[in-house]
Parts: C-alpha cells; sequence; structure tokens
C-alpha cells in the first residue's frame, strides 16, 4: 500500500456540503478494484472526523484493533479541539498520549499539514485514508458516510447515524452502495458485540426461553451533558456547533443520542433480525422540559415517554420507553423483553430469564478473567473483516434504530400518533441550507435569549 498523500494545506471552503456532489459523483463511477481494498493487509490508512470525547475513545479503540492501522488525518469544525486548547480538551494530544501509555504510539503520524478544520474538512480527511471513523455531531453522519462510501472508503460510524427522515433514507441508499462495492460498515451500537446480548439472543430465538414476544421496557434515566457557555463574538452557528448535544438538528434529541441503545435492543430482539434490524410501526407518547434548565441553553427536550409498537397495531408487541436528564431522579440504563413464557432483563454486563413466576431460566455469567470490552470488539470485528475481505454492513439496522427514536421524538413533540411510514416517506429534513459558522442557524432565540421549546399540541408534524 502507497504511503499516505501529501496535501498542501489549504482554506477550508465555507460552501454548503452538497457542493461536493460532483466531485462524489465521480468517485461514485470508479472501478470496484480502486476502491478501498486492503484485504489480506494488516496496514490501514485511518483518518477521523469530529475529535471530541467519543471521538478521541474511538479512534484509540480502532487503533489498538490492528497493528497496522495508523491515523493520518483528522477532521473537525474547530482547530482548537484538534489541538485540545478548547474548554473541553480531548484532541490529538490526548490521543498520542493514550497511544503512548498503551504502546502503540507509533501508529499516529498527523502532521499539521494532515490537520484539517471546517465543515468541508471531511473530504480532505477521506480522500486520503482507507478507512474513516465518523464521531461527528450525529446531523452530519448521513452526509459523512455518503461521501465515504462514493470515495470507496470503510467506515466506522458512531451512532446515532441519522436525525431526521431525509437523513435516515441517505443512509438506507448509501448502505446499498456499500454493499455493491463490498465496504465494511460497522456502526458504534456496541451491545451487538457485547457477549450478554449475542448470548441472550440465542436463548430467546433459538431456544425460545420467552415463548411468543410480546413486547418490553427500555430505559435510559440519568443526567444532563455538559454545557459550553456562550463567548462573545461567536455566531448563532458556533455556538450551537459547540453545543451539539443540545440542538435537535444537530444531535436528534437525547431521545436519539442516548436512548438509541435500548431502542436498538427492542428492535433486534423483537425482529429477531441481527442484520436488518426491525422497527415500529406506530409510536406516541409524552414529553417536555422541567424547566431544571434555562432556557438560554438550547431546545431539547429532559424527559421522553414513548408507546411503540410492532407490526400490527393492535396485536402485535408493544414497547414502553422512557429517557430523562434530570438530577437528583431515579437513574436507570437498562432492557427488559417480555414473552408468553418469561422476562428478559439487562443492566450493566447482566442479565438472566425468568418464568413468569420469578424462576431463574438463565443468567449470564462472564468468564472470571473478565469479558472483552465490546466498544474494542467493534473494532476488532471490523479490522477483521476489512483483513479478511469479508462482507459486512451494521447500517441497515444502525439507520432503522436511529430512525425509531426520531419517531419517538415526533411523537412527543407534536402529542400525536405518528405512523413510522409516514415519517419516512415525507423525507423531511432539519438540516440547514447551507453550512458556515456565519450561515443563517435552523433555529435561535428569542428576544429574550431563550430558544422555544415544542408544545405537544401546537408543534406540528414536518409534514402535515
Amino acid at each position: 500500500m502507497s504511503e499516505p498523500i501529501q496535501k498542501k494545506e489549504e482554506p477550508v471552503s465555507r460552501r454548503s456540503f452538497v457542493a461536493g456532489a460532483s466531485v462524489a459523483s465521480v468517485a461514485a463511477a470508479l472501478p470496484i478494484e480502486l476502491c478501498a481494498n486492503v484485504a489480506g493487509s494488516d496496514e490501514v490508512k485511518v483518518g477521523l472526523i469530529g475529535i471530541g470525547g467519543r471521538g478521541s475513545g474511538a479512534i484509540v479503540q480502532d487503533l489498538t484493533a490492528s497493528d497496522g492501522a495508523r491515523l493520518i488525518a483528522v477532521a473537525d469544525a474547530f482547530q482548537d479541539k484538534i489541538d485540545g486548547t478548547g474548554k473541553r480538551g480531548a484532541g490529538l494530544p490526548k490521543i498520542q498520549q493514550q497511544l503512548e501509555k498503551s504502546g502503540k504510539g507509533t501508529q499516529i503520524d498527523v502532521p499539521k499539514s494532515r490537520q484539517y478544520s471546517g465543515f468541508d474538512a471531511y473530504k480532505q480527511v477521506i480522500d486520503q485514508c482507507d478507512l474513516v471513523v465518523i464521531a461527528t455531531p450525529p446531523g452530519f453522519r448521513p452526509i459523512h458516510f455518503e461521501y465515504a462510501v462514493q470515495q470507496g472508503k470503510h467506515v466506522f460510524m458512531e451512532k446515532p447515524v441519522c436525525v431526521d427522515a431525509a437523513g435516515f433514507n441517505k443512509v438506507i441508499e448509501t448502505a446499498k452502495q456499500a454493499d455493491e462495492k463490498h465496504l465494511k460498515v460497522v456502526v458504534g451500537l456496541q451491545r451487538h458485540y457485547q457477549n450478554l446480548y449475542l448470548e441472550a439472543f440465542k436463548k430467546v430465538h433459538e431456544e425460545k426461553l420467552l415463548g411468543e414476544l410480546r413486547g418490553g421496557q427500555a430505559w435510559w434515566n440519568g443526567r444532563r451533558p455538559w454545557i459550553i457557555e456562550r463567548e462573545p463574538g461567536w455566531t448563532e452557528m458556533e455556538y450551537q456547533m459547540r453545543n451539539w448535544y443540545h440542538f435537535v438538528w444537530l444531535c436528534g434529541d437525547h431521545i436519539a443520542e442516548q436512548h438509541v441503545h435500548n431502542l436498538d435492543v427492542m428492535n433486534w430482539f423483537l425482529s429477531g433480525d441481527s442484520k436488518n434490524g426491525g422497527h415500529p410501526t406506530i409510536a406516541q407518547g409524552m414529553g417536555g422540559r422541567a424547566g431544571t434548565e434555562p432556557r438560554t441553553v438550547g431546545e431539547i427536550y429532559d424527559h421522553h415517554y414513548v408507546e411503540f409498537r410492532y407490526g400490527h397495531e393492535l396485536a402485535g408487541p408493544v414497547v414502553n420507553s422512557q429517557c430523562r436528564q434530570i438530577a437528583n431522579t431515579w437513574s436507570r440504563v437498562a432492557e427488559e423483553i417480555h414473552g408468553t413464557d418469561g422476562v428478559l432483563s439487562f443492566s450493566g454486563n447482566n442479565g438472566q430469564i425468568v418464568d413468569l413466576k420469578g424462576n431463574v431460566k438463565w443468567q449470564f455469567r462472564a468468564p472470571r478473567d473478565g469479558d472483552p470490552n465490546p466498544y474494542q470488539t467493534e473494532h476488532d470485528f471490523l479490522h477483521k473483516c476489512i483483513r479478511e475481505n469479508t462482507d459486512h454492513n451494521d447500517a441497515y439496522y444502525g439507520a432503522k434504530s436511529s430512525f425509531t427514536s426520531v419517531l419517538g421524538r415526533l411523537a412527543t413533540y407534536s402529542g400525536q400518533e405518528v405512523k413510522w411510514d409516514d415519517a419516512v416517506k415525507s423525507n423531511f429534513s432539519i438540516m440547514p441550507k447551507e453550512y458556515s459558522m456565519n450561515a443563517e442557524a435552523p433555529v435561535k432565540p428569542g428576544p429574550d435569549g431563550n430558544y422555544a421549546i415544542a408544545i405537544p399540541g401546537e408543534w406540528k408534524l414536518p409534514w402535515a
């Protein structure tokens, strides 16, 4: 494999992401043999897009997965996040430190000439690598995934992978193109790589210990995440980008950013399909903002409660889902699957199946020397698939689970019953028309500095 391409440092364009479509369409026409293909080789040039906390963790895990993996380029919207001088630290220095501590310091080679900042910076990284780790805010992931596949690159993509119907449809279509090019795609829904869930899935679908599945419960109740204080001179777009977790177009609300893990388990187990996953047919629920945080911070809810129905709206399984980010309240991150013959419960790395009288039918026991870390295992598996040229693509179930969370958000914001097919068919988008720090942000605060919060009964579905 050739050495990394040495590109001159160029000023980052402020044009729309869409402006790259003409270049991408040329790449899409390339012969398959010119796309990323490192089968039989341990050498993999890796690029990182998004260098926040999760990106920093994911790239260390990815480089740990293969001695031949090398980080050769990085991109982020902000140069200070690459340098590690921003308010939340991290950056290349932290990545270097972690790799050196684990004896893998030689697997990073990112001079200033291969550090890119700005909205279009992702293209320069993807153009140079074999495998790209996408850890940008969720709203951007469909765009970055599409470009990576058009350029013929393998992908690790964090969850959720979309925040609206247009993003969902783009990811599904791009996944098909990845299959055609035999590109390997892993999505950071790590429970699919965790022994507890894999063994439980066999107990449910091979040994039928639960009988007929009737539904389940899902929780992600915890605390509110970080907030970056607004600084003088920031545009509205910069404030929202730096506080991406608090804006729907960037994170999808916390029902998407966090609770997608639990909803993914529901889709996976209720469908019995490990490759493509399933999805609910209809959702309705309630949610809001309890007022424990000022409305000057952002627009997302701090609690959601959704009833998801699968299959027939009366006869199919029903899942009750709740997520909350309010301090000093009951915390739980867990799932339960209910059947005619018992209940399967998960919490952390523990799980068991009990019958309807509470007698234990199965219990997960991790090995004495510890169970493999699923965050690491998913990267190990991705590199194994690349080396052995084994087809693998998580994007289908990743997209369905991500859009399940979007369906729940639509239901809580509107207070209406929302059907999956209607939402997908609408192809609604909540993304900006232009991407630059001086562009108009999709939402704006009022004269009092407060952001509007969706009011059920008044907030309209995007296609209504």
